[in-house]
């Protein structure tokens, strides 16, 4: 994988697709539903203290895998803009509210545009939504600003081959407490374990079926051995044939293959990656010319996942790995 591939990768999953202009819609009001009681907090982001003095009340997400996240600890009034739209459906209680700004659809907001908007909170999947390089406000800016800035546990730098699905819950402890909703945290956090617990003691008796993570672009091929995608296809009860120890994911979690070593690995059921219906159906077309013979393929085992939720911070990481094991044993739910 050369430069460009890394440094796309690095961005939320749909990033990787050709770039596209960013457009920003609405208007931005202050939130009268903040809660009574607003206490500050202070947790730990990438090794360092994010603070607040006190309950945001306005809050931007960077993708609407965060957005589903600040949803479900009931602070959906509060957010008052989204980015990165594309990258997967907004929830109901976000697109409802005309009080919301798009600050944009496929890549990161620019600098301007986050600023825009006047946040207090900034919640980010990665840390490259603040590359100013390609024009993003960094986390300086920001602070400066006046905004508390919050990265997913599994995005950190140092920490985004090494991810597990299971890092979603300091997320939703972590957001919980900067947004006053400790409680619903701890609710959440329960679900969570619940879910995972349920997948697990639905397929712990199944053979294991081999699985490729892949991502197609064009007539490019990617290939997923580490990071939070890897864990969700072992949480699911699948055996990735791509894993952390091989040498081309020793840097990195994602690596271009060979159509060649597709082949070879032949795997049961393949999971891929897709922003939409159209990528998903250009996805499955090209497996379908070019490695008809592919076991996967064959027995069109195609597991479709939306690209937010094998995204740091999502809740989507819970579903995903439901999901995925639906898919390898139906017959197991």
């Amino acid at each position: 994988m050369n430069t460009t591939q890394r440094t796309r990768f690095a961005a939320p999953a749909l990033s990787i697709v050709a770039l596209l202009a960013l457009s920003a819609c609405g208007q931005s009001v202050a939130v009268e539903n903040a809660p009574e009681e607003a206490t500050g907090a202070t947790v730990k982001s990438c090794g360092t203290d994010v603070s607040t003095t006190s309950a945001p009340e306005r809050i931007v997400t960077m993708t609407p895998g965060m957005t589903d996240l600040v949803d479900r600890l009931g602070a959906a009034d509060r957010i008052v803009g989204e980015a990165q739209t594309d990258t997967g459906e907004v929830s109901s209680s976000v697109s409802s509210n005309a009080d919301i700004t798009l600050l944009s659809d496929r890549t990161p907001p620019s600098r301007e545009v986050t600023l825009g908007v006047n946040p207090d909170l900034v919640l980010s999947p990665t840390t490259y939504e603040f590359n100013a390089e390609q024009g993003f406000a960094t986390q300086e800016q920001l602070e400066t600003a006046g905004a508390a800035v919050y990265v997913a546990a599994a995005g950190c730098p140092d920490r985004r081959s090494d991810a597990e699905v299971t890092d979603i819950y300091d997320d939703i402890e972590r957001v919980g407490a900067l947004l006053g909703e400790n409680e619903a945290a701890a609710e959440l956090r329960a679900e969570a374990e619940a879910e995972l617990t349920a997948v697990a003691d639905a397929v712990e008796s199944q053979d294991k079926l081999s699985v490729a993570q892949l991502y197609v672009e064009a007539e490019t091929l990617s290939a997923i051995g580490a990071s939070v995608e890897y864990d969700i296809i072992a949480r699911a009860g699948g055996d990735n044939v791509f894993s952390p120890e091989d040498p081309a994911f020793a840097d990195f979690f994602a690596a271009s293959i060979s159509p060649e070593t597709l082949v070879e690995k032949n795997p049961d059921a393949i999971v891929f990656t897709a922003a939409d219906d159209a990528q998903a159906e250009a996805t499955r077309e090209y497996l379908r010319k070019h490695f008809a013979e592919v076991a996967a393929v064959k027995d069109d085992r195609l597991i479709q996942l939306d690209a937010t939720v094998v995204m740091p911070g999502a809740w989507g990481n819970i579903e995903a790995v439901r999901t995925v094991a639906e898919g390898l044993y139906p017959d197991a739910f």
